[in-house]
C-alpha cells in the first residue's frame, strides 16, 4: 500500500533554538547564581537528569531545580525558583515565534498531498509552551511530547505509540529528524524509513538519505 504518513521530530527539525552557533533566546538570568552554585555544577546536576526530564519524572522546571538544590544540600528560595521558571518559558517560546517559511510550506505541501503528519519530540514541559500558539500544531494529526507519555526517543515504543495513533504501521512511515538522542536509528529499528534532515546542521554525518532544504522531503518520499 505504501508510506502513508511522515513523523517529525521538533527541535532542530521544524524549530530551531541557534543562529550562527549561538542560541538565539540567550540567558535572562544566570541560574547557577541564583541557586548558588558555580557553573559547572549547575551543567553537572542539569545534565544529569536529562533523562528523567524528558521522561516526566521530574515534572516540572521548578521541581528539576528543587531537585538539584537538594541533591547540593541547599535550600531552593522559591521566588528564584519561579522566576527562572518564569525566565525559561519565556526563552523557550521564541523558536516557536520563528517558524521558516520553507519548513511550513513543507508541511502544507505535504498535507495537500494527503499524508497524514505526526510529532515525536523529547522534550519536558516548558519547552513546548509555544506550541499551541504556534503555526506548526494545524498541520499535525498526532502529538507526541516525550514527558507525557513517560517515554523517549531511541525507545521503539515510543515509535510503535506514534503508529497506533496513526493507526498506521511502522513500515508505513517516515520518521524526519536531526539526529539528536539517536532518533534516527531508534526509527529504523522500529521498521521505519528515514530520512536526515541537516537543514539546520548541516555539517553532521550518518548512514541515513540526507536532505539539506525542506522542500526536498516531497521528491525524497517513496511513492505512495
Amino acid at each position: 500500500m505504501g508510506t502513508k504518513a511522515v513523523l517529525f521530530d521538533l527541535f532542530e527539525t521544524l524549530i530551531t533554538e541557534y543562529a550562527d552557533g549561538r542560541r538565539i533566546s540567550g540567558r535572562r538570568y544566570d541560574y547557577p547564581g541564583l541557586l548558588g552554585l558555580s557553573q559547572e555544577a549547575f551543567k553537572l546536576e542539569w545534565r544529569s537528569r536529562v533523562e528523567r526530564r524528558m521522561r516526566g519524572e521530574l515534572a516540572s522546571f521548578p521541581d528539576v531545580i528543587r531537585d538539584i538544590c537538594r541533591s547540593r544540600g541547599l535550600d531552593a528560595d522559591e521566588q528564584s525558583v519561579q522566576t527562572l521558571y518564569q525566565a525559561r518559558i519565556q526563552e523557550k517560546r521564541i523558536p516557536f515565534e520563528a517558524v521558516r517559511p520553507d519548513i511550513l510550506e513543507m508541511l502544507e505541501n505535504l498535507r495537500t498531498h494527503g499524508w497524514k503528519l505526526g510529532l515525536i519530540s523529547n522534550c519536558s514541559e516548558e519547552e513546548v509552551r509555544g506550541w499551541e500558539d504556534s503555526p506548526l500544531a494545524g498541520y499535525f494529526d498526532n502529538v507526541i511530547f516525550s514527558y507525557e507519555v513517560q517515554c523517549c526517543k531511541p525507545d521503539p515504543a515510543i515509535y510503535e505509540l506514534a503508529c497506533r495513533r496513526l493507526q498506521i504501521l511502522p513500515e508505513d512511515c517516515v520518521f524526519v529528524g536531526d539526529g539528536g538522542s539517536g532518533e534516527l536509528d531508534g526509527a529504523h529499528q522500529a521498521g521505519m524509513k528515514v530520512i536526515h534532515a541537516v537543514w539546520f546542521n548541516p555539517y553532521v554525518e550518518s548512514r541515513y538519505a540526507q536532505l539539506s532544504a525542506p522542500m526536498q522531503l516531497a521528491a525524497a518520499l517513496p511513492v505512495r
